[in-house]
């Protein structure tokens, strides 16, 4: 699963054009959870990017660092702390890449995952909101992930879920039929992902360069000779 993001330089006008921007796009080579992250959401019926907190905090929850960043999409609809999310309060989180890592006999690689022709990618996820008082609210999400595909799946066994541009209206609205959604959520396409190893200076949160997303060794991705 994605246990970090990249987010740098996202075209989104150009892919949502009805994207109304309350929040400007939280950008960093090396998103880790427990930050904010930017997501799209249905706000008065129209996509709009805001800040949420990259862990699912419902009210109930007592401890922070058992906010979950990642939910499976097989069972969003029998746990209960995923399962009204995922009914009515969707979102969508846009991003460059997102690292994942490879385990060794001694350690673990980091890959950057990216669409291979480095494009933007909108990642399925869910979202919450916990009251502090009357008024005041925090708003959390976790990313929705499925099984990797035959692509990448020596690298890792699941990934976020990628939700075609086309398809973002259908999953953002809560009106959608929940055998769609589940139709939305399959692995990627092989031929729209490929992953190249990274630094493992990506390892440190603090890691905050532009060198997070160079590759040190080439792009894996699908071919058909």
């Amino acid at each position: 699963m994605a246990g970090r993001l990249h987010v740098q330089q996202l075209p989104l006008a150009r892919l949502l054009p009805s994207l109304k921007m309350a929040e400007p796009l939280i950008e960093s080579p090396n998103v880790a959870p427990r930050q904010p992250i930017s997501a799209i959401r249905t706000v008065e019926g129209q996509p709009c990017l805001e800040s949420l907190f990259w862990g699912l905090t419902p009210p109930w929850l007592k401890v922070l660092d058992n906010a979950p960043h990642c939910a499976r999409a097989e069972t969003l609809n029998q746990r209960g702390m995923f399962q009204e999310a995922y009914r009515s309060r969707r979102c969508l989180v846009p991003v460059s890449g997102f690292y994942i890592w490879k385990r060794l006999p001694r350690a673990k690689q980091p890959y950057l995952v990216t669409q291979v022709n480095r494009g933007p990618l909108l990642l399925a996820g869910l979202w919450c909101r916990y009251h502090t008082t009357l008024t005041a609210y925090n708003d959390s999400t976790a990313l929705v992930t499925v099984p990797a595909n035959a692509c990448l799946s020596h690298l890792t066994d699941r990934l976020p879920a990628v939700i075609d541009p086309r398809d973002a209206d259908e999953w953002l609205n809560p009106d959608t039929a929940h055998t769609r959604l589940d139709r939305l959520l399959t692995p990627a396409p092989l031929e729209l992902l490929g992953a190249f190893p990274v630094s493992k200076q990506i390892n440190f949160p603090t890691y905050q360069s532009p060198a997070c997303a160079h590759p040190t060794g080439p792009m894996i991705r699908w071919t058909t000779s």
